[in-house]
């Protein structure tokens, strides 16, 4: 969307990168993006506070801002902006009492914000300017914007459900995907009809939110240490052009005649967008065009143990790249893994894992593999997290917890990526979902930790959305660490959301998470497993291929 950047001089054409990353001295910058996708670009002075950036976003966008809070993540912002860092997105939201997603919200026109902008082409979001992650994003920014200036513009990607675009180096070769987060499913700006929510509103998935799904490709990126299951290079930032999407309703702009869903608005000037930028790499086709037997067992591994960790919910064939590695080798291919908006959830969600029914993904882990499990810190990452996307809710990083925990205990008792797979997904009976083997040992961790604080029995039901049953005694009957389960609806009361994590108080989350990890080891034990046939072979290594 438009941005501007107060207090600053105007600048023409494309004469902002010429200040690209620098960084006036005791000063930093923010954008600021409302629900409707408009992004603001300010400096910060030393006085200021959330009230006088909201008082300043009034001035700027011609609109009360008396009823909106100012977040940074879970954060809201009263006052004091001391942890906000250089680059950082902000975002401007109606208060929930005010909200409507009929109407839009605070709302200049495109070209009117423009004409004051003064930020370069693209900004890099939140990155430490010292760090391998900056400078390799840095490289692949000044190879987009060299080609912009040669006049080789992107190239829009009529595929998917959101808005994406691909830029071009100075050989008009393909070097990045961007992905606008107000051209999201259900966004305000998405192109291609699939509108009808302002940022910051549940999405595409209930546990991801609108505009959410761009820092999550990032933190795909970030969590893939030593590039394992070779994450692309991603990252966040602010970007313009006029290729950009702008729906009427944000633009101001009445168009007659609309015989169909999806018009888009015709720009002859260039907008702001905060979006995901990442790198593009060429291969050959996606899995869906291949058989999955030609799959390395290492590739299926290293993606699927991601997977695992992030929750990942949309991992089908469609975002598995599949580039041939020596056109001698008939048949040689390699994985690169893609799209991973749709990750780290803000509770536990039924995940999709393509590659669960893959022979590759009942072979048992390699040492190697094992070690890399082993030597995880969901910790350590969620610091990480904390640090570089500042933004991420907490209750995504609980969820990362969760399943790195997971994982490790399963793995170390022995279970293949198939069987891990199957105990986080869920059953469909009836049209109804039952809760996957991992939701209910979450759910039996819950109800002992209500058990043993009797004093917060009533406070931690509503919390987590546990249902009491019989005598008030806040206690779910039936919900047993393995074998039978109970029916969703009588563990809890909302069927997508058995366990919310990020609902627990701090406290709560500590107890439930010691109680998990001992009740997650019995339950592996006593897990009937079926066995296939490639269980009894001896560990093979990640070069083996079907």
């Amino acid at each position: 969307m438009p941005v501007t950047l107060l207090n600053g001089p105007l600048h023409a054409d494309y004469e902002g990168d010429k200040r690209f990353n620098q960084k006036p001295p005791n000063k930093r910058r923010v954008f600021i993006q409302t629900e409707n996708g408009c992004v603001v670009g300010m400096e910060l002075e030393r006085n200021d506070n959330a009230h006088t950036l909201k008082r300043r976003m009034q001035l700027t966008l011609n609109h009360p801002t008396d009823q909106t809070s100012l977040t940074f993540g879970d954060k809201v912002l009263n006052h004091d902006l001391s942890a906000i860092k250089h680059d950082s997105a902000l975002f401007l939201t109606k208060n929930l009492i005010h909200r409507s997603s009929s109407t839009p919200c605070l709302l200049q026109t495109p070209r009117s914000l423009q004409q004051k902008d003064q930020s370069g082409i693209i900004e890099i979001i939140g990155l430490n300017t010292h760090s391998t992650h900056f400078t390799k994003t840095n490289q692949l920014v000044e190879e987009i914007i060299t080609a912009l200036k040669s006049e080789i513009d992107p190239i829009t990607v009529n595929g998917g459900l959101g808005g994406a675009y691909i830029f071009r180096n100075t050989k008009a070769q393909s070097i990045a995907i961007v992905k606008p987060t107000d051209e999201e499913p259900f966004a305000p700006n998405n192109p291609k009809g699939f509108t009808g929510k302002l940022l910051g509103q549940p999405g595409f998935k209930q546990s991801v939110r609108v505009g959410e799904t761009g820092f999550r490709e990032v933190a795909a990126y970030l969590l893939d240490h030593d590039h394992f299951a070779g994450v692309p290079l991603t990252s966040l930032v602010k970007i313009t052009h006029s290729i950009f999407n702008l729906n009427d309703s944000v633009n101001g702009s009445k168009i007659q005649n609309k015989k169909r869903v999806n018009v888009n608005v015709n720009v002859n000037f260039n907008v702001s967008k905060i979006a995901s930028l990442q790198q593009f790499i060429p291969h050959d086709f996606d899995a869906s065009d291949h058989g999955a037997s030609s799959f390395s067992i290492s590739d299926v591994h290293r993606i699927g143990i991601l997977d695992v960790r992030i929750l990942n919910t949309d991992r089908h064939a469609g975002n598995l790249l599949v580039r041939k590695v020596n056109d001698r080798n008939f048949g040689e291919v390699e994985l690169i893994p893609i799209d991973h908006g749709l990750c780290l959830p803000e509770c536990l969600e039924d995940p999709y894992f393509e590659w669960i029914h893959w022979p590759q993904s009942s072979i048992p882990f390699s040492e190697s593999e094992l070690e890399y499990i082993q030597s995880l810190d969901a910790g350590r990452d969620s610091e990480m997290l904390r640090t570089e996307l500042p933004m991420i809710r907490e209750a995504c990083l609980r969820v990362l917890t969760l399943c790195t925990v997971f994982l490790k205990e399963a793995a170390a008792f022995g279970l293949c990526l198939a069987e891990i797979g199957e105990m986080m997904s869920r059953e469909f009976r009836c049209k109804d979902q039952e809760p996957s083997e991992l939701e209910v040992i979450c759910l039996e961790a819950m109800r002992e930790v209500v058990d043993n604080d009797s004093k917060n029995k009533s406070f931690s039901c509503m919390q987590w959305g546990l249902r009491k049953k019989g005598g008030g005694n806040g206690r779910v009957r039936g919900a047993e660490v393995v074998g039978v389960r109970s029916s969703a609806e009588e563990l809890v009361g909302t069927p997508a959301s058995f366990v919310k994590v990020g609902e627990m108080e701090e406290w709560e989350w500590w107890d439930f998470l010691d109680k998990f990890r001992e009740l997650v080891g019995p339950a592996l034990a006593t897990r009937k497993v079926s066995r296939v046939s490639v269980r009894n072979n001896l560990r093979v290594g990640g070069s083996c291929q079907f």
